[in-house]
């Protein structure tokens, strides 16, 4: 079995992903009022129905925000070689992929608000079957890694 990817993305990675739970965290929030309301207001909206979801919101808000992206920072990783671009990542299942350089199509980069606030970017890499991403890199690290796959995956084509 080949060795892990050696390269790790930023650690801000975490920051950013507990932003984005802290905001789903809050809509599940404005749901269980909703629901707390409906218990008021409603006769056949039954209370403990109300307080299941309340306490199912709290354990996905504290799940989400405060374990996973501790451990999915832990198990991103990634490495450009010459020939190939190996990534893996997930948090119970871990995925290792290998995406040849001869089938990049294209590489982009995106940043969301909450990944520019921590200069952050997100590189996706492009296939005729399927689209790769390496998320929350630091944008000059996102900007040259672009660059070198770009530049491996066309010299990769000129030899075809």
């Amino acid at each position: 079995m080949r060795e892990q990817p050696s390269e790790r993305i930023a650690l801000d990675a975490m920051k950013a992903w507990k932003i984005s739970a802290h905001l789903v965290a809050i809509i599940l929030l404005l749901l269980t009022i909703g629901a707390f309301v409906a218990v008021y207001f409603l006769d056949f909206v039954p209370y403990w129905a109300a307080s299941i979801f309340a306490g199912l919101s709290i354990l996905i808000w504290i799940v989400s925000a405060f374990i996973i992206p501790k451990i999915r920072w832990r198990r991103w990783r990634y490495q450009v070689y010459d020939q190939e671009i190996y990534i893996q990542n997930g948090i119970l299942i871990v995925t290792r992929t290998l995406v040849p350089m001869i089938r990049v199509q294209h590489v982009d980069t995106q940043q969301g608000p909450i990944l520019k606030r921590y200069g952050l970017a997100t590189l996706q890499i492009s296939t005729a079957a399927t689209k790769h991403e390496i998320p929350a890199l630091l944008e000059e690290e996102a900007a040259a890694l672009r660059d070198q796959i770009s530049e491996l995956a066309r010299v990769e084509q000129d030899d075809v």
